[in-house]
């Protein structure tokens, strides 16, 4: 009974593009709790898109539709901030940090000590907030402002980073399903990451627990890529 309807909540959401919980629940005559526990696993499997009490299937062709910076800022920003200040131990004079355009790696550019660092970044506000630190040369990866992840896409970005030892990559990601593959909302930010963990002597993932067992559009990765983590869920 729960495969067919898992089965028959894919053909709705198909139909429809995106439907509410209480949509669902009411088309399929269950209750929201019911439907709740669907999409938890079908979110888990990677086969749909939870967000803002709707969700979506996911589309080998699809349109890139991350939240907007400010949006993601606002969401747990108590944690992000928290676990920003715990991967300050991670950062040593000299370092080469890579940092991505993630809300988590804004929240850790403003915590960063005035020390002689380089920190290489595809965030606008990354960006402006190592600015306004005299003794760490930054590095810019360049190229289109997609404005409103307030990102820098830049396809030429393997031959730039060529010339660049990244000591540490520090980054987060849209979630991490129950196989451990990491997901991000855009094919340029997935792009990203993914090259950063290849480059990078270490990389460092910084997630809050609402992100695990959750999927999104583009793959980054297995965790098994990453040499550490720091996250507040009590058994990631």
């Amino acid at each position: 009974m729960k495969n067919v309807r898992q089965r028959a909540i894919l053909q709705l959401l198909s139909d429809h593009e995106s439907i509410t919980t209480a949509a669902l629940a009411a088309q399929l005559g269950v209750s929201v709790e019911t439907i709740r526990r669907d999409l938890n696993l079908l979110q888990t499997q990677g086969k749909i898109v939870r967000r803002h009490g709707r969700a979506r299937t996911l589309h080998a062709a699809f349109q890139d539709g991350s939240e907007p910076f400010r949006a993601r800022l606002k969401s747990h920003y108590a944690d992000k901030a928290d676990i920003a200040r715990h991967a300050l131990n991670w950062v040593e004079e000299g370092m080469t940090l890579a940092l991505d355009a993630s809300s988590t790696c804004f929240h850790l550019a403003r915590q960063l000590p005035d020390i002689p660092l380089t920190v290489f970044t595809n965030s606008l506000p990354v960006c402006e907030a190592v600015a306004r630190r005299q003794n760490i040369e930054l590095i810019c990866s360049g190229g289109r402002l997609a404005r409103t992840e307030r990102c820098y896409v830049n396809p030429a970005l393997a031959g730039l980073l060529k010339s660049l030892e990244i000591d540490l990559f520090v980054f987060s990601c849209e979630g991490i399903d129950g196989t451990g593959e990491m997901w991000d909302s855009t094919r340029h930010n997935a792009a990203f990451k993914s090259l950063l963990l290849r480059r990078s002597q270490q990389s460092l993932l910084l997630i809050d627990k609402s992100k695990f067992y959750r999927a999104s559009e583009v793959k980054i990765g297995n965790l098994s890529l990453v040499t550490h983590m720091i996250t507040d869920a009590p058994h990631p």
